[in-house]
């Protein structure tokens, strides 16, 4: 269970508990919707009245009504009871010989060592190669800027950047636009958890974008703005893309940075529906006049609820913005498997404007609404994704790094950017590209697949019979282990990262102090899903040997080894270290 791409907060959450709604209300509300040519929603209204700012690129990117309702389309068709909506389009193809003998070969084209697609996340990736020496460009369909709304988190994970080389300690402080402590990790008519300095920094996309791609510019990286991608031809010298605006580009390594919905993400996994998906919509309004100095990292309805034809469990987060000292961010989200029935974003909101003000503690008439944000994150069971091209790497969501219980990855990009610039760099430099060699960048992790029981235990389910406040009655029963078993269990946990012991200590604790909600925990998430769990756990424990003991045994070798083999085994060392969490240091 790890929410942690946010903060959320306040301290109203006691004094306001969130109020049952009704069956009833679900259906008017989901009629309305569906009338709503005759009476727009509630949604569209809020919507309407807010000036919009320009759209950029990548996750929570949009905020208009109109583009709720594209996203919401977006939704409805990978909840579609068809696998394949539609024939997915081949935008990479494999072509023999080389690039300079085939059809393209005349033409005139820009070479790259590097060619990354999608900047507002991939700019990160393109700096610390640009730093390195590498050539590197960056095809954007946008403008490569970062969102207004801000981000939430550790200055940990900044610091990571820092290590990097690609952000100074004092720009820390330059994009950081609000401090808050304490963060709060609260169950409704159960009890809270108090910690400090977990995603307790709101920063400034725009201002971090910013002093990133300044700085990729000024190491000689080259922007491609305005244009998208078309087509990727491999040939065995180079990974040729042809722009849909008629310019072509020759690299050595092309790194999809495109996000959860990349065309050619789409291509390798065939349509396939997600496993899971994290549904998640909210605001940033001013007025919030009291006790806007803290955060909330997840805090949870006390029951299940039905909304459209499906039942859901709602979580929330906030935290203060930096536009002023009234200014607070607010989300709500929801763990669910696409089906037809799935609730859509705008039903989503129409619960929102109703239970945030009680979570609040507020007036939503005394609130003026900055921006409404609204996203779909989804997720697969085999995540990475390993390389299905040769010269082609995923990179960020798109590769599937990100926990399948986190909405966002920017946390598991700092986390994991050292390592893969590394990687990268080594394999440019070594000419190790091929397929297999670019999949071990994005190696089976135990770590994140183990994080899939939490995801399906968090979603509510039909017919599932459990208790309605069982899901919240299970995290509170983790979080109180893991408060009693220390700062080493639970601080790793907030920052999306599971290792083997805290996790085993937690589960032992939980099932000794409540072993009557194990039977629950059973009908919640199925014997397979449990068993294929126990699969994942046990690997988890075996990568934890594997790094504790046999890693340093092979690491002195390593400078012996002929070059193939030691790029393979440093990738190995790295899959184990990584993927059992031990990389993560208090």
């Amino acid at each position: 269970m790890v929410i942690l791409e946010f903060s959320n907060g306040g301290v109203f959450h006691k004094k306001y508990p969130l109020p049952p709604v009704s069956p009833l209300s679900n259906k008017r509300r989901t009629m309305c919707l569906q009338t709503q040519q005759a009476s727009p929603s509630r949604t569209q209204r809020i919507m309407e009245k807010i000036p919009l700012s320009q759209e950029v690129g990548g996750a929570g990117g949009a905020y208009s009504y109109n583009a709720l309702k594209r996203l919401d389309q977006v939704w409805s068709n990978i909840c579609s009871t068809q696998t394949v909506v539609e024939e997915q389009k081949q935008v990479v193809s494999n072509l023999p010989g080389v690039f300079s003998r085939s059809e393209l070969g005349d033409k005139k084209v820009d070479t790259f060592d590097v060619v990354v697609c999608g900047g507002t996340l991939g700019i990160f990736i393109a700096t610390a190669l640009s730093s390195r020496g590498l050539r590197v460009g960056i095809v954007e369909r946008n403008i490569l800027k970062g969102r207004e709304q801000e981000w939430n988190i550790s200055r940990k994970e900044l610091l990571e950047l820092v290590e990097v080389g690609i952000l100074k300690e004092t720009d820390i402080e330059e994009i950081t636009v609000s401090k808050f402590n304490p963060n709060r990790c609260g169950f409704e008519s159960k009890g809270e958890i108090w910690v400090e300095d977990i995603l307790n920094l709101g920063i400034s996309p725009m201002k971090l974008v910013d002093i990133v791609k300044r700085r990729f510019l000024s190491l000689g990286g080259v922007i491609l703005e305005g244009y998208s991608v078309s087509s990727i031809c491999v040939y065995e010298d180079a990974a040729v893309m042809q722009l849909a605006e008629e310019k072509t580009l020759s690299s050595r390594l092309i790194i999809d940075a495109m996000g959860n919905f990349s065309p050619i993400v789409k291509q390798i996994r065939r349509a396939k529906k997600p496993d899971g998906v994290c549904l998640v919509v909210g605001c940033c309004a001013r007025g919030f006049l009291d006790n806007n100095t803290t955060s909330d990292v997840i805090y949870s309805s006390s029951t299940v609820k039905e909304v459209g034809g499906s039942n859901v469990q709602y979580f929330w987060e906030a935290f203060p913005a930096g536009s002023g000292p009234t200014d607070r961010t607010t989300y709500m989200f929801t763990y669910v498997e696409p089906q037809p029935e799935s609730p859509k974003l705008e039903e989503l909101l129409e619960d929102f404007w109703e239970l945030m003000p009680k979570y609040q503690g507020v007036s939503l008439e005394n609130l003026e609404i900055l921006r409404v944000i609204y996203g779909i994150f989804p997720t697969y069971r085999d995540s990475p994704l390993p390389a299905a091209f040769n010269r082609v790497l995923q990179f960020g969501d798109a590769s599937g790094i990100q926990s399948p219980v986190s909405f966002g990855g920017f946390g598991s990009l700092t986390r994991h950017l050292g390592r893969l610039s590394a990687g990268i760099y080594e394999a440019i430099n070594e000419d190790f590209i091929d397929s297999y060699s670019l999949s071990l960048l994005n190696p089976y992790m135990p770590n994140l697949s183990s994080s899939w029981l939490f995801q399906r235990a968090m979603s509510a389910k039909k017919q599932s019979n459990v208790p309605p406040d069982f899901i919240s009655e299970l995290l509170y029963a983790n979080f109180q282990s893991m408060q009693k078993l220390g700062d080493p269990v639970l601080r790793p946990f907030l920052q999306d990262v599971v290792q083997f012991g805290p996790l085993a200590k937690t589960l032992g604790l939980v099932m000794i102090t409540k072993p009557e909600i194990l039977p629950s925990i059973f009908k919640q998430v199925g014997i397979p899903v449990l068993l294929d769990w126990f699969g994942h756990f046990f690997m988890l424990g075996y990568f934890t040997f594997l790094s504790t003991f046999t890693d340093p045994v092979i690491r002195p070798l390593l400078s012996t080894f002929p070059a193939k083999t030691k790029f393979e085994w440093k990738r190995r060392l790295e899959a184990w270290e990584y993927g059992a969490g031990l990389d993560y240091k208090l």
